[in-house]
């Protein structure tokens, strides 16, 4: 991508790009991560549209470098099989200044070839501001979705390993992957990217699939590349989190879900 980035501004029309998640591509990035793509069987994890919708972003020219997720939202309109084709639409929503940086909300979701929305994932992250490190606050926080660990079960233990981080994505937001990137924005070692994070939450959730779905995820807290995480589910499934050592890291509201 150009060195000359373009500074994001309320209003610019993100590219439209095709989009294509394949069976092998979905089977090679699940497997980096310990998880079995047979689970979802011929459809695709919205999970993958995080990331995805990401990179839209930096092929419009806009910099994803240092950036964090806060908080995204995943609306599956109908399963996406394996090898379909998108087509990516977007556009950033607002850009506020905040003491750490600027805050900045994207709206990107993909569409079949009826022109009708398969699947929608908006977004809120940081820019961090390399003149204001080590300040402190990032814009309103929403209240926690999980009020006390213990109501959760925990249903799987994953280790996170740099290589299995590598694997599953070693190109864009260089803390995800290097070390002396992730040193240089306050991390003791690289993070997770938000989307690699999620596979082991959508895992948790997926039934026997999902026809629809709402979700809405916050990113509480950095998940190391070598973290071991576990995965904790509500009861009544309207909550999953990866936790370290009882803290929440990455919590899930499923505002609804309807199985296939």
């Amino acid at each position: 991508m150009s060195s000359e980035w373009i500074e994001p501004l309320a209003g610019f029309e993100l590219n439209q790009e095709e989009s294509i998640v394949t069976k092998e591509y979905q089977a090679e990035k699940l497997a980096s991560q310990g998880l079995d793509a047979s689970l979802f069987g011929n459809h695709v994890d919205p999970s993958f549209f995080i990331g995805i919708g990401i990179r839209v972003g930096i092929s419009s020219g806009i910099s994803a470098e240092g950036n964090v997720n806060m908080l995204s939202r995943i609306v599956q309109h109908r399963p996406v099989v394996l090898g379909e084709v998108l087509m990516s639409k977007g556009r950033i929503v607002s850009v506020e200044a905040v003491p750490r940086g600027w805050r900045i909300s994207t709206d990107v979701w993909f569409e079949g070839s009826d022109g009708k929305r398969a699947v929608s994932v908006p977004r809120v992250s940081l820019k961090p501001d390399p003149l204001k490190a080590g300040s402190r606050g990032a814009g309103e926080r929403p209240a926690p979705v999980v009020q006390d660990t213990a109501m959760l079960k925990v249903v799987g233990e994953h280790q996170l390993t740099p290589s299995g981080t590598k694997s599953y994505s070693s190109e864009g937001n260089a803390i995800h992957y290097e070390m002396e990137a992730a040193n240089k924005s306050g991390f003791r070692a690289p993070i997770i990217g938000g989307g690699q994070g999620v596979h082991f939450l959508m895992a948790a959730i997926w039934g026997h699939g999902l026809q629809q779905a709402e979700l809405d995820i916050y990113f509480r807290r950095p998940v190391f590349w070598d973290d071991t995480i576990a995965v904790g589910v509500s009861s009544d499934m309207s909550a999953v989190a990866s936790l370290r050592e009882g803290k929440v890291l990455t919590e899930m509201k499923v505002n609804s879900r309807s199985e296939l």
